[in-house]
């Protein structure tokens, strides 16, 4: 079975800092895209940042600030956030599925796995 388990979350102040780890196992992780997405309450899923084979794909609304990377001989997807704000604040999710990412990288509805999610809250 496939399993994603994000860890790394906390509570920050504004302009502040944290990296958000995934452990992936149960698939060939260096070849699907991998993703991070972040729920607001009341508010949708949006996609944050994917990657998959070096490419790397960034919401405008983060670019700049956070930065997707993964650690393949450790089956660990990334997301280094800096420069935190107030609005960052949401449940963040690792999720995969598709072979690749493409334009569509930032749909929810592409990813067949998702991790349980860990908590921002920017303050």
């Amino acid at each position: 079975d496939v399993q994603l388990v994000e860890s790394g979350g906390g509570s920050v102040q504004a302009g502040g800092s944290l990296r958000l780890s995934c452990a992936a196992s149960g698939y060939t992780y260096s070849t699907s895209c991998m993703a991070w997405f972040r729920q607001a309450p009341g508010k949708e899923r949006e996609g944050v940042a994917a990657m998959r084979v070096g490419m790397t794909y960034v919401a405008d609304s983060v670019n700049g600030r956070f930065t997707i990377s993964q650690d393949n001989a450790k089956n660990t997807l990334y997301l280094q956030m800096n420069n935190l704000k107030p609005e960052d604040t949401a449940m963040y999710y690792c999720a995969t599925g598709p072979l690749t990412c493409g334009s569509t990288w930032s749909s929810p509805s592409r990813y067949d796995y998702w991790g349980r999610g860990t908590q921002v809250t920017v303050s």
